[in-house]
């Protein structure tokens, strides 16, 4: 149950954005000349608005960061932070040495623990901002700087958040060649999925009988779709919808797509539910499950994303 509980969580979390900014630069970094790589000194004090619009003032190149969710995890990492980095929750399972970092919680945050831990810069998300106020004004009060990340609900959003966290730890340089390394490989994937003549309708189940949940528009996960030319099969609802199997029997999906992986044999299970013998994507054995921390975290590793569902969907086009 817990783990589909973080299934849930970790999607539902995406939606959120919908209604939040990305956050401005009120006093952009300049960058320095970079003197190895991806340890370019940018300019400091850095003062940057976050997701709430609080004003948030890095004073020096942070030494020390905390990261609260596996999205801005994955980005500080690979903006080769990683050496940086004192406390993750158990929730951060990429790259392999986020097992080795000390733990400050998973979706409840030890705040204590965080400050002890004393670092320079703590990179919270919009998802927890209200249910987590209180914690993350007693780390102010304790001196340390919280930057509350926006939520993504597209590649610009990525994009965005990749170079606010370049501003905010000094490796902007890393966070730019990153991001244009990102927008190359999906206008790749977008060049691909022109040629598809015959456009599929897809079904995303995020979490299985007996409550069933997909995707629905203004998501990350809508947006995937339209990239690779498929047609979201729950595309007219909104968000993450409940949806019952008998809405699902109705759109007729030729593909079905399984974004979890905490049940055993996701796509057997699929193939063999009551009722749905009938369904195209059932009858041509067009079920698919991908990884979900691919397809949900909306960080660096989102192209592999999009390259495993479009492969998923278009095995015709993408597999060659």
């Amino acid at each position: 149950m817990r783990q589909k509980f973080y299934a849930l969580f970790a999607l539902l979390v995406l939606s959120l954005g919908i209604l939040a900014g990305c956050g401005s630069t009120t006093e952009k970094a300049e960058d320095n000349k970079s003197t190895e790589g991806q340890t370019e000194q940018a300019a400091f004090p850095v003062t940057i608005k976050d997701a709430l619009d609080n004003e948030v003032v890095i004073e020096e190149e942070p030494t020390s960061i905390i990261s609260l969710i596996p999205s801005n995890t994955e980005i500080i990492y690979e903006l080769g932070l990683g050496d940086k980095v004192v406390g993750l929750t158990t929730n951060d399972t990429y790259p392999e040495e986020t097992a080795e970092v000390e733990k400050v919680g998973d979706f409840n945050i030890d705040v204590e623990k965080v400050i002890a831990l004393n670092p320079d810069l703590v990179l919270a998300h919009e998802s927890s901002a209200t249910s987590s106020e209180a914690g993350f004004q007693q780390m102010r009060d304790a001196g340390i700087a919280v930057f509350i990340v926006n939520d993504a609900v597209n590649f610009e959003d990525v994009y965005d958040t990749i170079g606010i966290i370049g501003q905010l730890t000094g490796t902007t340089e890393a966070a730019e060649a990153l991001t244009a390394d990102m927008k190359a490989k999906i206008d790749e994937i977008k060049e691909k999925a022109a040629t598809v003549t015959e456009k599929k309708k897809v079904y995303i189940e995020i979490s299985p009988s007996p409550d069933i949940y997909s995707v629905g528009k203004n998501t990350f996960m809508d947006v995937m779709l339209q990239t690779i030319n498929a047609e979201n099969a729950t595309g007219d609802l909104d968000g993450w919808p409940s949806i019952d199997q008998e809405s699902i029997l109705e759109r007729n999906p030729d593909v079905i797509i399984a974004t979890y992986n905490y049940i055993e044999d996701p796509v057997g299970q699929l193939m063999a539910r009551e009722g749905w013998a009938d369904v195209s994507a059932i009858k041509n054995k067009q079920v698919v499950a991908v990884n979900p921390d691919l397809v949900n975290r909306p960080g660096p590793r989102v192209v592999e994303g999009v390259e495993e569902l479009a492969k998923a969907v278009y095995p015709e086009v993408f597999n060659n």
